[in-house]
């Protein structure tokens, strides 16, 4: 998530669900055929509406307190399709499937498309009289400025430091905003959170907020140049239509062609592809998701975490607990474009003392000592952990993401430098394997990002 363009996205929004049981079997156009799909492996069942309470299916658990690895919705759809499983932010989560190499996979989502299960994600609802201040108080960002149904990435900050506690989207809704965080940062996220709303609900008894978390809603993020053709022939004909008007960082409810099953479609991702991220309820996931990938057999793949690394470090956007920590700031980080103008005037978010100096000038006591950059390494590719030193041999900065780049066919790193040494072009030594290669400072992202933004206003 590193750059403005690449990082205003809407990762999931809420379901609306409308009261009535509904089941996939025929629609107008005959060259879709739609059954009956199973939301079990070799069971049809019927996609029936869901109640916002939150729902525990055996396939779709949290993680336990004993670390036990919790699984999507989706779980026994990847086996079936032959996916690789590796631990991951504490659920058993896909890394690559058979038919596919990462590298293939990786291609295949920039030529045509992929689907990536994002279930894993936390999604929260905050809602009353006091949501709006509230996240002020946690995020730098300028809430009060964001449109219905629109959405910005933030970050959770620590009191006085100012450090990241994780990075989050959050999207405002008609009754509520709807924020979502990594997996990863699970109970370090809930245990802050807690927190901070006992803090707020005794110093602001009359602006109450409520806070609710939707374990297991469905999310799978559909990218890829060809998204938008396939998720229209999913979609019930004014659904389909207003994708059309639907741009990036923006989201609308949908209906799945044949049924009365509602989605939230938010126009967005984490790979600098067009794409979209659509929330499913429940009892529909499995199905739903096995219909988008019948409807496009020659263009539509699962894809792994494999791809979504490589796909998301071209795109330029980070990854928490590598490129992100509890010790850094949003400015240190390169995010600085999240702090809202009203912010850095009145402040009032935590941390804002630091941050809030960090942004000023160097002649006024501001500026850091390090920042997130971009490089470009000759000969083996630098992982994360790797240092980054200059001509004689000093330690100036340390690799945090990297990976050959199966796009731009060179190697990739994001790390961190020391300031002044940070401006694009810069000529820099990272170690790999104890051998010094040359790597050279470059803007992110790496690649040029293809998100459907809307028309700039015509000059008046």
């Amino acid at each position: 998530m590193a750059s403005k363009r690449a990082a205003q996205i809407l990762r999931p929004a809420v379901n609306a669900f409308r009261p009535s049981s509904v089941t996939l079997q025929h629609v107008a156009n005959p060259h879709i055929a739609i059954r009956n799909l199973s939301l079990r492996a070799g069971r049809a069942r019927k996609l029936t509406r869901v109640s916002t309470t939150a729902v525990r299916f055996a396939s779709s658990a949290t993680p336990t307190a004993d670390g036990q690895l919790g699984r999507t919705g989706l779980y026994e759809l990847h086996a079936k399709h032959g996916a690789k499983f590796v631990p991951f932010g504490g659920y058993e989560m896909p890394v690559q499937y058979t038919d596919l190499s990462i590298v293939d996979s990786h291609n295949w989502t920039r030529q045509k498309a992929s689907l990536f299960d994002v279930g894993h994600m936390v999604q929260h609802d905050f809602s009353g009289p006091g949501a709006q201040a509230f996240l002020e108080r946690l995020t730098p960002s300028s809430l009060s400025s964001l449109s219905e149904n629109h959405s910005t990435l933030s970050t959770l900050l620590h009191p006085e430091t100012g450090g990241i506690v994780d990075d989050t989207v959050i999207a405002r809704l008609p009754d509520s905003f709807y924020v979502v965080t990594n997996a990863g940062c699970r109970e370090k996220d809930l245990a802050y959170l807690s927190e901070q709303l006992e803090t707020w609900r005794k110093e602001n008894p009359d602006k109450t907020v409520e806070w609710k978390l939707r374990d297991n809603q469905g999310l799978v993020a559909l990218q890829g140049p060809l998204a938008a053709t396939i998720l229209e022939r999913v979609l019930s004909e004014q659904s389909a239509s207003a994708l059309k008007s639907l741009y990036f960082g923006q989201c609308l409810p949908g209906t799945i062609k044949g049924t009365d099953v509602e989605v939230l479609i938010s126009r967005g991702g984490y790979t600098g592809e067009d794409g979209f991220e659509i929330s499913i309820p429940p009892s529909a996931t499995e199905a739903v998701t096995q219909f988008m990938l019948d409807s496009a057999k020659d263009e539509l793949r699962l894809a792994g975490l494999g791809a979504r690394d490589t796909l998301r470090l071209e795109a330029g956007m980070c990854l928490y607990g590598h490129d992100l920590d509890d010790t850094t700031t949003p400015v240190e980080a390169g995010l600085s474009w999240i702090i809202g103008k009203d912010r850095r005037a009145n402040g009032g978010f935590h941390g804002d003392s630091v941050i809030l100096q960090q942004l000023k000038k160097k002649s006024e006591g501001g500026g850091v000592t390090r920042r997130r950059v971009g490089l470009i390494i000759e000969g083996s590719p630098a992982r994360e952990g790797a240092e980054i030193v200059d001509e004689a041999g000093e330690k100036i900065g340390n690799i945090t993401s990297g990976c050959p780049s199966p796009t731009a066919k060179k190697n990739i790193s994001m790390g961190y430098i020391k300031d002044g040494l940070h401006k694009s072009g810069t000529e820099v030594q990272v170690i790999v394997r104890g051998k010094k290669r040359k790597a050279t400072v470059t803007k992110m992202p790496f690649i040029g990002s293809k998100y459907y933004k809307a028309p700039a206003p015509e000059p008046k």
